[in-house]
């Protein structure tokens, strides 16, 4: 098991619940899909996993990799092996993709890296996302169009390399064409790395390459039904109705 999450709930800063005894188990190198009405709180159960301090555990646990990570701080995490992509990537002027992706290696890794290597697998990986390696020099999403900064966010998945991501409507915005790549993109993480991934979407074709092992519905911040991949279609074609009822 690589995340066990234990009876969770969470509130915002001002009080607000918006996680409700929330468990999940997460085995290594398995793809969960999240899926939910608008406001269930799916966004919400991502960035309390990553330890978004705007998110306060109020009760239970978050195990990762047989350690409790409940009171760990973000970077902790990521240093750990959790990785996060968001729906709306900020800008961060000063300092460059490149830059940016090669910092964050190091503080993971604690290790020096290579240039040279860095560059040639960088480069590989945006020719596989057909970004435009002129990006790699420009500062961190800005001026990117959304499909752009889309592609950048996974970008980072391949380059770090996490034990388990979470992709949080990275599909989002994303025109046919654009949704393909991402796909692509998450698809060769898999083959590279055999990660776990939690995907909060509500789009299908971004899984259409994927093996998808479970799907949870989430309804007001509680985990109210789980099934396979053939949930993802259900859903699309009968909504969420039952499952809030």
């Amino acid at each position: 098991m690589l995340l066990d999450v234990q009876n969770l709930s969470a509130n915002l800063e001002d009080g607000k619940q918006i996680l409700n005894d929330l468990s999940i188990q997460i085995g290594s190198g398995e793809t969960h899909v999240l899926m939910g009405p608008n406001g269930a709180g799916k966004s919400s159960l991502g960035n309390t996993l990553m330890g978004n301090p705007t998110y306060k555990v109020s009760g239970g646990k978050i195990i990762f990799k047989d350690q409790d990570i409940t009171e760990e701080s973000t970077d902790k995490r990521a240093k750990a092996g959790m990785f996060m992509s968001f729906q709306a990537p900020l800008e961060v002027p000063g300092i460059s993709l490149e830059t940016f992706i090669r910092s964050a290696i190091q503080q993971k890794t604690g290790e020096h890296v290579k240039l040279f290597q860095f560059q040639k697998e960088l480069k590989a990986c945006m020719e596989l996302l057909n970004m435009n390696p002129d990006y790699a020099k420009r500062d961190l999403n800005v001026g990117f169009s959304g499909g752009e900064r889309k592609k950048s966010e996974i970008l980072q998945l391949l380059m770090l390399k996490p034990d388990f991501a979470i992709l949080d409507e990275t599909d989002s915005g994303l025109d046919v064409d654009a949704v393909r790549v991402v796909s692509k993109g998450i698809e060769e993480y898999q083959k590279r790395v055999g990660g776990s991934l939690l995907i909060i979407t509500h789009n299908a074709k971004i899984l259409e390459s994927l093996k998808v092992d479970k799907t949870h519905i989430l309804v007001k911040g509680h985990i109210v039904h789980t099934g396979d991949g053939s949930l993802v279609e259900k859903i699309n074609n009968e909504g969420f109705e039952q499952y809030i009822k």
